[in-house]
């Protein structure tokens, strides 16, 4: 599975129709995300036409067919949206679709928010030109934020536009292209405005109980446990570290002092991933540039968005006896609550999930 650490929030959900709707104070980045849709959009070809194309190199031409197969079982078997969706090819000039920019204050562990009419709060704000998003970022910088630029190899406009697969897509293993285009098109099927982490879970969940029902239909195994367990331990260490830094910027004291024990922090992280790692996941580095890179609040800000309610959504899937349907539309009622009374539901599942046999039929 693809590590979420490293490209992550890659979905510019709402970006474009907040063109549509932005107010005059920002119209040039309204500007600037509307050109990049538009030349997307103007890109795309049919798959089937990539397909016939001689031109076409045979990898590109398996990795696509692949792709067909996945996004026909997406509405087939895990009733997704049948669309227009992830059924053309857009062959980037770059390495990666767009750029996210995330920010949060020096001592504090909350992201800047970025509001969109239709999207809602994010913690970031998306860029098609890697060039803008420096800009942005070293704007913010000299502000004194703490700044982290994120590169995105695929997106979502929430079924707004027919979104296409991407070049920047083609690196991943078949499961992480398939795994995508389910979880993308979970966020089509249900999307709460402002509340990421909820999004964000649910399409993970879609994403790997599809992932496993796709692998099943082709004769192969569960996927990797091990790949898993390593990323969501690691990614309980970095929560842990920002719980510290959260702490710690809550205690008295100057400027110097809180640089001084958000250093130490960090730098206790890194010994306690050390050791996790030579205990746990000995000879495997696959963190160790992550950790080895330089690290600040910003940076720590995705963690946990991923799959902090999938526990949650595993338990409301087994209680509907694991038919699609009826999941979507239980995940959508808990969606309409009012934002209190949604986490105090989905605190409760995720506690019926950490009981054994809880929540099973």
């Amino acid at each position: 599975m693809r590590r979420r650490w490293t490209s992550v929030c890659r979905c510019l959900a709402g970006m474009g129709l907040a063109v549509l709707l932005g107010g005059c104070a920002t119209v040039r980045y309204y500007g600037h995300v509307a050109h990049g849709e538009a030349a997307l959009l103007l890109a795309r070809r049919s798959i089937p036409k990539v397909l016939e194309d001689p031109r076409t190199p045979p990898a590109l031409a398996r990795r696509l067919e692949l792709a067909e197969q996945a996004r026909r079982f997406a509405s087939d078997h895990l009733d997704l949206p049948d669309n227009r969706s992830y059924t053309s090819y857009v062959a980037l000039d770059r390495p990666y679709v767009a750029w996210n920019v995330f920010a949060a204050p020096r001592f504090s562990v909350e992201a800047v928010p970025q509001c969109f009419p239709v999207a809602g709060c994010v913690a970031y704000r998306g860029y098609f030109r890697e060039a803008l998003a420096q800009q942005r970022a070293a704007m913010l910088r000299v502000q004194g934020l703490d700044v982290w630029l994120s590169p995105v190899p695929a997106y979502s406009t929430l079924g707004w536009f027919a979104d296409p697969i991407l070049s920047s897509m083609m690196r991943w293993d078949d499961d992480e292209l398939a795994g995508t285009l389910f979880h993308e098109l979970a966020h089509q099927q249900v999307y709460v405005k402002g509340d990421t982490a909820f999004n964000e879970s649910f399409a993970t969940f879609v994403e790997h109980e599809g992932l496993r029902q796709w692998r099943a239909s082709r004769g192969l195994p569960p996927p990797d446990g091990r790949g898993q367990a390593m990323e969501h331990g690691f990614t309980v260490l970095v929560l842990s570290l920002r719980e510290r830094l959260r702490q710690d910027y809550a205690r008295p004291g100057d400027a110097a002092a809180m640089e001084r024990r958000k250093q130490a922090d960090i730098a206790a992280f890194r010994r306690d991933y050390a050791a996790w790692r030579d205990r746990d996941f000995p000879g495997d580095r696959r963190y160790d540039a992550w950790v080895a890179a330089p690290i600040n609040n910003a940076r720590l800000l995705p963690f946990g968005l991923y799959d902090q309610w999938t526990g949650a959504f595993a338990v409301l899937f087994a209680r509907v006896d694991h038919q699609w349907p009826a999941f979507y539309r239980a995940v959508a009622a808990i969606g309409r609550l009012a934002s209190a009374q949604r986490l105090a539901r989905l605190q409760a599942l995720a506690r019926q999930g950490s009981v054994p046999g809880a929540g099973k039929t």
